[in-house]
């Protein structure tokens, strides 16, 4: 977590997510969608890192397939991320309208 600006990124969002779920008081299967989906990001997250770490390793140099292994694990990040998203509006989205307009 101390040298990854991403995954301080990917906590700040999984608590806020986690609060307003909280908040929303989703049931228990809105619960298991969400903590899919964050753990997937966390997952990609984490093997993006090692995968880093281990290209840095092999190929200390510069080099277009080291390169390309980076951009893609990045990529793999990048998708779980945006799915994260789509699941969240979805899940979080009509409780939060409802909520919000009960409120106002």
């Amino acid at each position: 977590m101390r040298t990854q600006q991403n995954a301080w990124l990917h906590a700040f969002i999984t608590v806020v997510v986690f609060l307003l779920a909280w908040w929303l008081h989703l049931d228990r299967n809105d619960w298991a969608l969400l903590l899919l989906t964050t753990g997937l990001v966390w997952l990609a997250e984490f093997i993006n890192t090692a995968l880093e770490a281990l290209v840095d390793l092999a190929s200390p140099g510069s080099h277009p397939l080291a390169k390309t292994g980076k951009d893609i694990g990045a990529a793999a990040v990048l998708i779980a991320a945006l799915c994260a998203v789509l699941v969240g509006l979805l899940v979080l989205g009509s409780p939060l309208l409802a909520r919000l307009n009960a409120l106002l």
